[in-house]
């Protein structure tokens, strides 16, 4: 089969031809590929910042955005069949642990994670575990829904923690209108009353931002932290949701969030600086968000069957991996890039 593998740091993947992963084990699935998202992670995996995280062998294939159709399974697996349309939550959990008796996939003290730290999905076929995958209403076609698996999951588990301090008459800024964001307005629209507003330096992202339901929004232009105090009444918002993390993200979101509230942090690339005495005076809280659990990945499937979420996406045959990267890396990319293997 071929596969877009990493065999350097810093350097192009390069398309390769590779032995198909079989289901040797009783509860392994095999997915045939029908599209796989790209994510700014792959980027960082690209540069090297996964390297030491990860453990990972070069070269290898990345992609832990992925959906197609089941093409072989083990003895042991009963909740999926053969032909049947699937999309792959991005971790592989043991199901026996403290964190995966208590629904917390993404913490499996004994799970592995394609595309990060084992072959992921850009490729003709994926090997992943009964658990992890999620039967498609029959409406959903791969290649609208692939990148859902870890865009759409970490924006609605970031979403989902944040819904009890954005009640009616609340306010939360979103930074950050791309590949996460978009998704994520859909989610705080369809999941909370709160006053959505989207901060983001592309005029173009913010014209989709108003179209997906965003109540206000900003363009980074050295004025948006005194237009969301302007907008709040003074205080700031209950929430940022921050799916920018870098290049001046955090200290933007640091301004604009009121005492006594809370910061989900979903981007990243840089560090959080904020003195001590400041997170203690103003009581903010900064909260982590690593991808979502199995569960909230059904329910983010549900509000798609419903239409209450929808993915704006750009799509590349396999082969354009590099091309696909690079305008992802240049800010040519609106919404989410999808690989779409020949």
């Amino acid at each position: 089969m071929k596969a877009a593998r990493l065999h350097a740091y810093h350097e192009p993947l390069k398309l390769d031809e590779v032995g198909e992963p079989k289901a040797d084990g009783p509860f392994d699935v095999i997915v045939r590929i029908g599209a796989a998202g790209l994510c700014r992670t792959d980027l960082h995996i690209q540069e090297g910042q996964w390297a030491e995280k990860s453990g990972v062998v070069l070269p290898y294939t990345p992609g832990h955005e992925n959906a197609g159709w089941v093409h072989e399974v083990g003895s042991a697996v009963t909740n999926v069949a053969v032909g049947d349309t699937v999309i792959a939550h991005p971790f592989i959990s043991c199901g026996l642990c403290a964190p995966c008796r208590n629904g917390d996939d993404m913490h499996c003290l004994d799970g592995s994670f394609p595309g990060i730290n084992r072959d992921g999905g850009f490729a003709d076929f994926l090997k992943t575990s009964a658990r992890s995958v999620v039967k498609l209403d029959e409406g959903l076609d791969p290649k609208d829904i692939a990148a859902l698996a870890d865009a759409g999951l970490t924006a609605i588990h970031a979403v989902k923690k944040a819904i009890p301090v954005l009640g009616s008459g609340t306010h939360a800024v979103v930074i950050g209108a791309g590949g996460l964001g978009h998704i994520g307005i859909q989610c705080l629209k369809a999941m909370t009353p709160t006053e959505i507003i989207v901060v983001d330096p592309s005029e173009p992202a913010l014209a989709l931002a108003r179209e997906l339901g965003a109540d206000h929004t900003i363009q980074v232009n050295g004025t948006q932290r005194d237009t969301v105090k302007e907008l709040t009444d003074g205080p700031g918002a209950e929430a940022i949701i921050d799916f920018v993390g870098e290049k001046g993200a955090i200290e933007d979101g640091i301004e604009m969030v009121r005492d006594g509230g809370f910061y989900y942090v979903v981007g990243y690339g840089e560090n959080i600086n904020i003195p001590t005495i400041d997170v203690i005076s103003r009581e903010i809280s900064f909260i982590g968000n690593l991808v979502g659990t199995y569960n909230d990945l059904r329910e983010l499937m549900t509000l798609t069957a419903q239409g209450k979420v929808a993915l704006h996406t750009t799509t590349y045959p396999l082969e354009a991996i590099n091309d696909a990267m690079a305008d992802l890396d240049g800010g040519r990319l609106q919404g989410r890039g999808i690989l779409v293997p020949a």
